[in-house]
Formats: structure tokens, C-alpha cells, sequence
């Protein structure tokens, strides 16, 4: 049986699916510690944290961040983002995985299904949480970096449309059968990743989504029990899981961004 190829999979978008807050919005005060942004900023980056737990993140928000993205980035040192997420990811995400989640991933291994994170934050974070989930593949946003600094441009956005684009493209890539999969979200946004799968549900969702769901009969679930990741999986040592995370990077993009922070705030 353990021979036997894997037919299925599970794919997770990671924001109020898998986590309990915005993993863009999580990181604004290491930020700040890390003289990335403004105590300003970190109080607009709260209150945009609280704008997507009670009602998400529409789509004119999701493309005003993409656009501010790359206007931004352009010459942030990548080093030291990568230092920062890599000191304070595991503390930070650790807390807030949803134990519903936890269980339902752990089922879908169990029974034979890969587990695909897709999600719109940076793969420099995206990737580390796979790992500490055991995913499977992780599908996520990719900026460019030339000599050391963001660029500014957008390698691959992972949203909307592309994320279908995505599930269909590594289906085909791993011989995975859609219509046997699974496909969990809590964004509108994402409809175009839960239609191309045959089990789609929604997820804490947003009042659009919860709409459409009830429209397409798909199932709703409510997942309300952060738990400390670490108490449900073994994880790596420290400096191992590190190791790991000493990739991070991109996501600061996208917490600077919410927070509305001006460019040219890190310093050489």
C-alpha cells in the first residue's frame, strides 16, 4: 500500500485557513524592531489585521497591494529580511495554526492524499510553514531579487485565476485526479481553486464566499481553535528550524505594504 501512487490532494490556501491572522500582517513588529517600519506603520498594520479577521481582503485591496509591491521593494536588502523572518517565524506562526487544520491535514496524509499550500504570500514564508505542516508542495508569490535587493517586480502572483492555473498545472505534473481532490479557502477570491476541484469548502469564509457556498451547496467549516503548533507535531531543534527559515524574505513586502509604509524606510 505505502508502493501505491498518490491519485488526490489537498490543496490549502494559508491565510484564516491554515492560520489564525494575515501572514503579511503578523510580522509588523519584528519589523519594527528590525528598523524596517515605522511605530506608525505597525499601528495602520494592526488595524489592517483586524479589517481582514472581521471581513477579509477584497479584491481592488489584494491588487492595491500587488501595485504598491512594486513600487516599494525596488532596493530593499534582502539580508536583512531574511535574518529578521528567520528569528522570528517560528515564534510567531507556532501560535496561531488552526488545530482544525492541524487534524484535517493530518487526515488527508493518512489517507494517502498530498497536502499543497497555495497561497498569495511570498514563498520565502510560505515555503518554511509547508515544512512545518509537512506539506506536500507549496505554491506561493515569487519577487525578484538582483545583487542582494528586491527589484521591485513580481516573478509569479499566486492569486486569484493563477492559482487555479496552478492546482491544474501540478495535477497534470503529478498525475493528481481533481475531481477526487480537496480545495480549502476563506476568500472569494479563491472560487477559481475550489471549482477546479471535486470536493471544494469553504473555510471561515468571507460573506462573498459564504454566499457562493451557499449558492453551490459547498460545505462551510469554522476552524476557532489556534494551538501551538509544536504541541500537535514534532518539530526540528532551534537552530535547525532556522536553518530552515533562513529563506524568508519576501513577506516583508507584503507586511510593509499593508502597513502603508513609505519607501525607502530600510537603511543600507
Amino acid at each position: 500500500m505505502s508502493d501505491a501512487p498518490v491519485t488526490a490532494a489537498a490543496f490549502f490556501d494559508l491565510d484564516k485557513t491554515i492560520i489564525a491572522k494575515s501572514s503579511v500582517l503578523a510580522f509588523s513588529k519584528p519589523f519594527q524592531a528590525g528598523g524596517l517600519i515605522s511605530r506608525r506603520s505597525v499601528l495602520r498594520s494592526v488595524y489592517a489585521q483586524f479589517v481582514f479577521t472581521v471581513g477579509g481582503a477584497d479584491h481592488d485591496q489584494v491588487e492595491r497591494m500587488r501595485q504598491f509591491m512594486s513600487r516599494l521593494c525596488a532596493g530593499w536588502d534582502v539580508a536583512t529580511v531574511r535574518e529578521i523572518v528567520a528569528e522570528t517565524l517560528h515564534n510567531i506562526v507556532d501560535p496561531i495554526v488552526y488545530d482544525e487544520a492541524v487534524q484535517l491535514i493530518a487526515e488527508h496524509q493518512h489517507a494517502g492524499r498530498d497536502v499543497v499550500i497555495v497561497s498569495t504570500s511570498g514563498s520565502e514564508v510560505v515555503e518554511p510553514i509547508g515544512d512545518l505542516l509537512g506539506a506536500d508542495h507549496v505554491v506561493a508569490t515569487r519577487l525578484a531579487v538582483e545583487d542582494g535587493h528586491y527589484t521591485g517586480d513580481i516573478e509569479y502572483y499566486a492569486y486569484a485565476e493563477e492559482k487555479a492555473k496552478a492546482v491544474k498545472a501540478l495535477a497534470a505534473e503529478r498525475g493528481y485526479d481533481l475531481e477526487n481532490s480537496y480545495g480549502y479557502s476563506d476568500s472569494i477570491t479563491d472560487v477559481p481553486m475550489l471549482e477546479a476541484v471535486g470536493h471544494p469548502y469553504a473555510v471561515n469564509p468571507d460573506k462573498d464566499l459564504r454566499r457562493t457556498a451557499e449558492q453551490r451547496e459547498w460545505p462551510v467549516l469554522v476552524f476557532t481553535k489556534p494551538v501551538a503548533l509544536q504541541s500537535k507535531l514534532p518539530l526540528p531543534p532551534p537552530k535547525q528550524t532556522l536553518a530552515a527559515l533562513a529563506v524568508g524574505g519576501a513577506v516583508a513586502v507584503g507586511a510593509a505594504v499593508w502597513a502603508g509604509v513609505r519607501r525607502g524606510r530600510i537603511g543600507a
